[in-house]
């Protein structure tokens, strides 16, 4: 097997030409992201239907481990593992954009699956750092004292200044956490599926996007997390809906980022 070097992984990333794009192509990516869940609901809503399920499966985890206090860490943390989640849909809209949406997926034969799955294990791990940092931040401000119902957490956070002070420091990490994930893998996953290259290179342009663009990247952040967020209320089951549209409009943003 031959591997390649960081500086031929550095010298394929500067060929590959990052486009600067507004607010109009977010708006654009997300029509187009609209019509491609029109076209293909049933392919979408087998695959988005795993991402509440797996969901909620967690969520019977925490509350039947008396963990409530991580209830909102693992929804925010969703948007963490939603560019791997979301690699079905990209694929169903790039076929879609070859005239091939009646074709089967054929993920197994994408370019780089290898860079694909490595990548994908890398957020699962940043999901789960998230998940103990949020435990590790709880424990420091409220020491060894454990929940016993939502309505004690609530009284626990939202009326004292120990809990006001949960809020700001949880939101800010988790915050540094999402600029992070964002960063790495805004275009990667797309690109991993259009493009022979590996892992390496695919970060490498996601960051280059996201330097080139970081208002607009900001903006689909923000996107995304109101996405994911208000699918997520209804017991997750919005986000059979929300997670297609961000899915393939993400695509169709990888499409205009680069070239």
């Amino acid at each position: 097997m031959v591997v390649a070097s960081p500086a031929a992984n550095a010298s394929v990333d500067r060929l590959i030409v990052v486009r600067t794009i507004g607010a109009a192509d977010l708006r654009d990516a997300l029509t187009k992201g609209w019509a491609d869940f029109q076209a293909m609901p049933t392919f979408a809503l087998f695959l988005a239907i795993l991402y509440p399920i797996i969901g909620l499966i967690l969520f019977s985890f925490v509350f039947k481990s008396n963990l409530l206090q991580l209830v909102f860490p693992l929804t925010a943390g969703f948007s963490l593992i939603g560019p791997f989640a979301a690699v079905g849909l990209c694929e169903l809209s790039r076929l879609r954009e070859q005239g091939l949406g009646g074709e089967a997926m054929k993920l197994h034969r994408a370019p780089s699956l290898h860079s694909i799955l490595t990548l994908g294990i890398v957020l699962m791990v940043i999901f789960f750092i998230w998940l103990g940092t949020a435990q590790a931040i709880y424990h420091l401000i409220f020491g060894s004292a454990v929940p016993v119902s939502i309505a004690d957490f609530a009284h626990q956070v939202f009326t004292t200044s120990a809990g006001w002070t949960l809020i700001f420091v949880g939101c800010g990490v988790g915050f540094l956490f999402a600029v992070a994930v964002l960063t790495i893998s805004v275009v990667s996953f797309p690109m991993l599926l259009d493009k022979h290259v590996d892992a390496a290179t695919a970060v490498l342009t996601s960051v280059r996007a996201v330097l080139a663009n970081p208002m607009t990247m900001a903006m689909w952040g923000l996107i995304v997390a109101a996405g994911l967020a208000l699918g997520s209320l209804p017991c997750l089951v919005g986000l059979a809906v929300v997670l297609p549209v961000l899915g393939h409009s993400t695509w169709h943003l990888y499409r205009k980022v680069v070239e």
